[in-house]
């Protein structure tokens, strides 16, 4: 009889006005990635010592997707992207969170906190059990010699962001921020991205950043652009603003890949420049303050559970800097898949930087270690085990 009363009393609370559970669909995925890697700096002229080996997080996460049916093909959407750092026990709400709507003949639309532009790329290595920190974003995604990251290498902050319905194949991405404000950061005002608007009654530039991005999917084929331009707040200060960290960016990346009996071969081209924002001591708003391009070749095949990667990337002289600051790197990686939501792999990631260059593994200081970074001239190189699980 208990049993039955209860019963009664949450059916009863599920169907209250006040609670519209039945309405909504709440849907929990996400994945567990792991690596034990070694990393060892080549041409190491410092004191001590010049490799580690450590546990590292490869971008583990919750995700938690919300869905609404409005009724005439409309749905309210919504997405909480929970980052999990494993090894270090630590967790954040930084990923990909938004809420908005979506139709399939309409498109959709959201507003938060979204990857923009850098990511484009054309390599699967990292999709499994191949190690984060052998993507080819390590040179793609970061110019003025290494340190510099386009479109922040992670999440663009105060996103309102549009994807078109798919027409035979086309679509297309735009996206607009009111404040990437990534440049928070190197002035020493927080987080990137963590500074909140004050453009009321400061006189200063208003950030922004936008990002067009269309796409053709043929099946066994594709071929796409991404486009990036930005400008940071002037309240983060001139001298920020005047640095190549601080300063507008503007960006194109090409990318293609074609498929064939397991195969898939694709190029990724990408050109950034970087301007001062504003005069600061010697230098004039609007210099150039980077000239970077650079370009990738990712090659796979997969044969039943085994997956074979590869990829060679190349970062030119950057024009706009004096010293010979180019870099190569290349990646190969070997990945079993034990199941439909298990994997493991073994990478191998090799990046020779030119005298002046200091082009590091991608995530290897925020997922790493940041004693790992590369000085001028270092050659980082890794060897890394890796297991990944999806639910």
């Amino acid at each position: 009889m208990k049993k039955k009363l209860l019963a009664v009393a949450v059916a009863g609370a599920l169907a209250a006005p006040g609670l519209a559970l039945a309405q909504s669909s709440v849907t929990i995925s996400g994945i567990f990635k792991m690596s034990l890697d070694n990393q060892r700096l080549g041409g190491f002229t410092r004191a001590g010592n010049n490799s580690e080996t450590r546990l590292a997080d490869d971008s583990s996460r919750v995700l938690f997707n919300v869905v609404e049916d409005l009724g005439g093909g409309l749905q309210a959407i919504a997405q909480l992207d929970w980052r999990i750092n494993f090894d270090q026990g630590a967790d954040n709400i930084g990923g990909n969170n938004h809420v908005g709507l979506r139709s399939k003949t309409l498109g959709r639309i959201f507003v938060g906190r979204q990857d923009l532009h850098y990511f484009n790329r054309e390599s699967n290595l990292t999709d499994l059990a191949g190690s984060l920190k052998a993507d080819s974003i390590s040179l793609l995604a970061y110019a003025g010699g290494g340190p510099v990251a386009i479109a922040a290498a992670t999440r663009t902050p105060n996103v309102i962001h549009y994807t078109s319905p798919n027409w035979g194949g086309f679509t297309v991405v735009g996206a607009y921020s009111t404040n990437p404000n990534y440049a928070g950061a190197v002035a020493g005002v927080g987080a990137a991205g963590s500074v909140t608007e004050s453009d009321i009654g400061s006189g200063v530039r208003r950030g922004n950043a936008w990002n067009i991005n269309p796409n053709f999917d043929g099946g066994n084929w594709q071929i796409g652009w991404s486009h990036w331009d930005s400008k940071n707040d002037g309240g983060v200060g001139a001298a920020v603003l005047a640095t190549a960290a601080g300063g507008d960016q503007r960006s194109d990346r090409l990318y293609g890949s074609f498929k064939f009996a397991g195969f898939k071969v694709g190029l990724a081209w990408d050109k950034s420049k970087i301007k001062a924002g504003a005069t600061s001591g010697l230098i004039t708003g609007g210099t150039e303050l980077s000239n970077r391009t650079a370009w990738s070749l990712p090659v796979s095949y997969v044969m039943g559970n085994n997956q074979f990667h590869a990829h060679y990337t190349r970062a030119r002289d950057d024009r706009a800097i004096a010293g010979d600051n180019g870099a190569r790197m290349v990646a190969l990686s070997y990945q079993y898949t034990l199941s439909k939501r298990t994997s493991v792999g073994l990478t191998y990631a090799q990046i020779r930087n030119n005298g002046a260059a200091t082009y590091n593994f991608f995530t290897g200081a925020s997922l790493g270690s940041a004693s790992a970074n590369a000085v001028a001239g270092e050659d980082p190189r890794m060897f890394a085990g890796t297991i990944r699980h999806a639910f």
